[in-house]
């Protein structure tokens, strides 16, 4: 099996990738894989989503160049559940397992999978959790009486009809009548 190597240190002082990598060549080695890259990122934190060396990772791993990724722990590929969850959803769509060596977790394995889909049902539950607060909180403001989303403006349709009848584009009208574009398109096509 060819397998990529991640390892991340949060900060520049007193980290060394060094460690991880060590450990996790160890740990093919005695397996029988073959270590096709190693992807480090250095001073980076684990809750950024965008890091050079796992973006390079992944477009890798969506072009087949190895059949899994292997971390010394999950929280070194990210620790952003969302974000994990998502990158850890790509991988399996593009045929790539995942393996977090201290974590114990190896997503080619069926124990592994049952571990993802408990992961990924909590991720659901919390985003579900999150919308129905947002709603809580929506009810409340319109029983206060507060008015929601963009406020209303007053748009002069007979002007955008003049402009348009004067052959203006729906841009130009929206330029020089300083509204959406969208709202010029949908005042027209009423007419």
């Amino acid at each position: 099996m060819r397998v990529a190597l991640y390892a991340r240190v949060s900060t520049l002082a007193g980290q060394d990738p060094e460690m991880q990598l060590r450990e996790l060549r160890e740990y093919a080695t005695r397996r029988g894989w073959e270590v096709t890259e190693e992807y480090t990122d250095h001073g980076i934190s684990g809750s950024r989503e965008s890091r050079p060396q796992l973006n390079r990772l992944m477009a890798d791993a969506q072009q087949r160049k190895f059949d899994a990724v292997l971390v010394w722990k999950i929280d070194r590929f990210g620790r952003s559940l969302k974000h994990l969850v998502n990158a850890l959803a790509d991988l399996g769509a593009w045929g790539v397992s995942f393996i977090s060596l201290r974590d114990n977790l190896d997503l080619s394995t069926p124990s592994g999978r049952l571990m993802f889909a408990v992961i990924g049902a909590m991720a659901e539950f919390e985003r579900a959790l999150i919308q129905e607060r947002v709603r809580a909180g929506l009810r409340n403001a319109r029983a206060k009486g507060q008015q929601l989303g963009r406020p209303h403006r007053i748009v002069d349709r007979d002007a955008i009809l003049q402009l348009r009848a004067e052959g203006a584009t729906l841009r130009q009208i929206a330029t020089q009548l300083g509204i959406g574009y969208g709202t010029v398109r949908a005042r027209v096509k009423l007419s």
